[in-house]
């Protein structure tokens, strides 16, 4: 019987938590944290200074002629024409945001609250379609309407979304429409 008496008393009450290791394991993580926001902030400034180059926005001429569609949703971003993932920053494009659309017979405005707004003449306007994706957004297949536009001598797609996805394909009809006017238009003078 000693023997199970000596293993008794043998046992040792469990750990206290070492708070010095756990308070430092959490500080080197939120500086992880930190680096980590930090470069991905970096990379975004650094993409805009590439994107240097680009225009400035044009805004909204003083007659805007007949209003066409106006429609209120998001503004998801915009990209190098035909490439979804190589997202614009510069100007102030890569900025997702609230947005009032009005299609007018002078063009595109593009009203954002808490972001740059800017307006896409109606020359400047090559397409619009429907679309699934653009960089930092994936919908379902013709949840969201790509409008392919000229600044400068770069095409870029915008990239939208209605509060009511319904109204896409009204959208994509008008601008083609319209592009279509435009370009037959041109041809004739």
């Amino acid at each position: 019987m000693t023997p199970l008496i000596l293993l008794a008393d043998d046992k040792k009450s469990a750990a206290v938590t070492d708070w010095s290791a756990r308070i430092g394991w959490l500080v080197g993580l939120a500086l992880f944290v930190a680096l980590v926001y930090w470069l991905m902030r970096e990379g975004w400034k650094w993409r805009g200074t590439l994107q240097g180059d680009l225009p400035e926005l044009p805004s909204a001429p003083d007659d805007l002629g007949d209003v066409r569609l106006t429609m209120s949703g998001r503004y998801h971003g915009s990209t190098t024409a035909g490439q979804w993932l190589d997202r614009i920053v510069a100007r102030g494009l890569g900025s997702r945001s609230r947005v009032e659309l009005t299609l007018t017979d002078a063009g595109l405005e593009v009203v954002r609250p808490g972001a740059t707004d800017f307006f896409i003449p109606a020359v400047a306007l090559r397409e619009a379609l429907l679309g699934k994706g653009i960089a930092g957004k994936v919908l379902t297949e013709g949840g969201l309407l790509l409008v392919t536009w000229q600044l400068g001598d770069k095409l870029i797609d915008s990239g939208f979304r209605s509060d009511h996805a319904a109204e896409h394909t009204e959208w994509v009809d008008t601008i083609n429409s319209m592009i279509k006017t435009n370009n037959t238009e041109g041809a004739e003078r």
